[in-house]
């Protein structure tokens, strides 16, 4: 899919972009901030209801459109490259699907997000380490604290030493309450401490 049948120029450059990279003090840092040990957070558009960046996510999601993911990986990749707060990414790790999800859905969304990132910062891809080990029904209809308990002890890390000493950015297509994030990091920093946590997600929405 080509840039414009993806996004047409005036929509791309119309998109609500939120330039938290640039900003220590982020909605989506102020968010997560005491859930987990981090070094920053970051999200690219802002999402709200009926607009461009909701059907965007649908389309990434639930209409086999991948390619969405991997297009705005890349574009934001570049934009962390000249974030003060981003530290050289050694590995981009994706939050994982369960197996059951990934077998109907076909891909992880957040995993093409991360290749785009990736390609962009020169940097590898994991999506094999951490693993989700739970499986969930869906969240959209939940209360916040309903999520983090059912995303609680949702991810294991199975081998530890490949994450050891190394700067990490965990990624997700959406970062809502910061449940699912939070389950996934307080694995690594259990399981790895000696790793720095960086987050980054394509959407930053509220409920």
């Amino acid at each position: 899919m080509e840039q414009e049948e993806m996004v047409c120029t005036a929509c791309l450059f119309h998109l609500p972009k939120t330039d938290f990279h640039m900003d220590c003090n982020n909605d989506s840092v102020q968010l997560l901030k005491g859930k987990f040990q981090f070094k920053f957070a970051c999200s690219m558009l802002y999402l709200s209801s009926g607009s461009l960046v909701e059907r965007l996510i649908y389309h990434l999601k639930y209409n086999n459109h991948p390619q969405v993911g991997y297009y705005f990986g890349r574009l934001y990749g570049k934009d962390l490259l000249d974030s003060p707060f981003m530290e050289k990414i050694d590995l981009v790790v994706p939050i994982p699907l369960h197996r059951k999800r990934l077998n109907k859905r076909g891909y992880n969304q957040s995993e093409y997000f991360a290749k785009g990132l990736a390609k962009s910062l020169g940097s590898k891809v994991d999506s094999k380490t951490l693993i989700r080990r739970t499986y969930q029904s869906s969240q959209t209809k939940l209360l916040t604290f309903e999520r983090f308990l059912n995303v609680e002890d949702a991810f294991q890390c199975i081998d530890p030493e490949k994450f050891g000493n190394m700067n990490i950015l965990l990624v997700d297509d959406v970062l809502t309450t910061g449940s699912t994030i939070a389950s996934a990091a307080n694995e690594l920093n259990k399981s790895a401490p000696s790793c720095k946590i960086y987050i980054a997600s394509l959407a930053r929405a509220k409920i």
